[in-house]
């Protein structure tokens, strides 16, 4: 199976490396920055494109992996008929490849991705979703040759999935950050966080996040709470971020505890 591979960011990085340890051959990979372009395809033995009039119209897979904004835009510039055509986001609809091939889906990688981190695909989550069965039966077979966590969601439910990542990953990612800037700032060392950040994510693995929830706000503390802001006095977007999750947890706690 030959495929061609429409970017050169994190995702199509990792996707790339996964589908050659795969076995699977790469024609091409597309950027819009040449330069980007070869760095990934010397390292998987494509041939590099930057215009997508030279895109091969002989491969049996193309996989569009890049900016949301852009998916249907790359699409609408390929010259295909029956070739399957993919795209790998978590939020857009499925729909806006149906203009472009009979032969469509979605694979989307459910994992945080970066190039400069090694990542082992055979360990994410790939949320698939099919135009028809033959399709459906052509992406199965590739996916499971790259992970064997295969799912099957609708757009609807993979665009909520999304933004569930978002919440989970992105937004704590962002948590670390201020927490790494706050204590870089008091000359105390982030490090001593890894443990407590590293038991927080374990909890969860067995538990329900409700049913672990620590801290001064789901006790109440006001006292705590108050120190906290003021510490936070100079950062006002991180004392508003701390006190409307405070909020939150209170208020939660408070309606769970009138369910029981």
């Amino acid at each position: 199976m030959n495929i061609v591979l429409l970017g050169s960011g994190n995702v199509a990085t990792h996707l790339a490396y996964a589908l050659k340890k795969a076995g699977y051959h790469i024609k091409q990979v597309f950027s819009r920055n040449i330069a980007h372009a070869k760095h990934l395809a010397e390292g998987i033995g494509a041939e590099p494109i930057d215009n997508l009039f030279y895109i091969t119209t002989e491969a049996d897979v193309y996989i569009i992996a890049v900016k949301d904004e852009a998916i249907e835009e790359v699409a609408g510039a390929l010259r295909l008929r029956n070739k399957i055509l993919l795209h790998t986001s978590g939020s857009t609809d499925i729909a806006v490849l149906q203009p472009y091939s009979t032969a469509y889906g979605v694979i989307y990688p459910l994992q945080t991705i970066s190039k400069e981190v090694a990542l082992d695909f055979s360990k994410v989550p790939l949320i698939l979703e099919f135009s028809d069965a033959q399709t459906k039966a052509e992406i199965l077979n590739l996916a499971f040759k790259l992970s064997p966590l295969i799912h099957e969601y609708n757009s609807e439910q993979r665009k909520c999935l999304h933004l569930g990542a978002v919440l989970a990953c992105n937004f704590s990612n962002y948590l670390y950050a201020v927490a790494h800037d706050f204590l870089q700032e008091k000359k105390v060392d982030f490090g001593l966080l890894k443990p407590l950040i590293a038991e927080t994510a374990n909890k969860i693995q067995t538990h329900n996040p409700n049913d672990v929830q620590t801290g001064p706000a789901i006790r109440n503390d006001g006292v705590i709470l108050d120190r906290h802001l003021a510490l936070l006095d100079a950062h006002p977007d991180w004392q508003q971020v701390y006190r409307i999750l405070s909020e939150g947890i209170a208020r939660r706690h408070l309606e769970n505890g009138k369910k029981m």
